[in-house]
């Protein structure tokens, strides 16, 4: 476990090292072969690399790796060998164009690793709000309902902090509205680079237009937080004001 941790820690650094010692290991075994297999294969077999690095890393990992790429094929396996130099065009355009195409499949990887990432998060955010639903609509007590929504909302809005209170005294504090904005003293606040302003903010439990109490939130300084995990966020507290309301129904 702790290597594991190790590893997650540099992770950055090993990805930027293997992206500049991969291609120069790569072009080097291909040395013995540089008189029988074309430079245009070479570079191939190392554009297949770059994008492997692109995808255990990130963006500057994969341009790291392309460059590398370009130079180790230019002074191994283009003529004159062993030099940084390129005397024939189309050589000249090879290396070229295993740069050009090595920065392509980096911005390829990174969009595919960010919709990804998007499709895996949305998942998530689903489940929060069904698994929410479940229990408001089971047996489960409003106090463990609302205990729930609560730790809900300290993992999506990266709150340090978060409580239930039936009532929302004046003034009121920054708060998220049902489309995601904060107002923050009467002014829209901008989540997205600011993080949610503090210390403290709310979400109201608001039942058709009737306020049956407020999440407090204690935010992260200066953690962004998106639109997107907001309107969650606010769908939650709905959900926990539908089940208030439920209750005070009961006769």
């Amino acid at each position: 476990m702790m290597l594991v941790g190790s590893l997650r820690k540099y992770r950055q650094g090993i990805t930027v090292v293997a992206a500049f010692v991969v291609p120069l290991g790569v072009a080097a075994i291909l040395v013995p072969f540089r008189t029988s297999f074309a430079t245009t294969a070479a570079a191939l077999v190392l554009v297949a690399f770059i994008f492997a690095i692109a995808v255990a890393g990130n963006r500057f990992t994969g341009i790291v790796a392309s460059v590398s790429a370009a130079l180790w094929l230019d002074f191994f396996l283009i003529r004159p060998y062993d030099r940084f130099t390129i005397s024939h065009r189309p050589d000249m355009e090879t290396a070229i164009s295993l740069l050009v195409v090595g920065v392509m499949v980096t911005e390829l990887a990174a969009r595919s690793r960010h919709h990804s990432r998007a499709s895996s998060e949305e998942s998530d955010f689903v489940a929060k709000i069904r698994d929410l639903t479940e229990q408001a609509a089971g047996a489960t007590p409003v106090s463990k309902v609302v205990a729930s929504a609560s730790s809900s909302l300290v993992e999506l809005l990266f709150l340090r902090g978060c409580r239930f209170e039936t009532v929302a005294p004046e003034p009121p504090l920054a708060r998220i509205q049902s489309n995601g904005d904060v107002v923050h003293v009467g002014l829209d606040w901008p989540v997205g680079e600011l993080g949610i302003p503090g210390p403290e903010a709310e979400i109201l439990t608001e039942w058709r237009g009737l306020v049956l109490g407020r999440f407090v939130l204690t935010p992260t300084p200066g953690q962004p937080v998106s639109v997107e995990r907001r309107v969650v966020a606010v769908a939650l507290a709905s959900v926990v004001a539908a089940t208030l309301n439920e209750q005070r129904r009961v006769p």
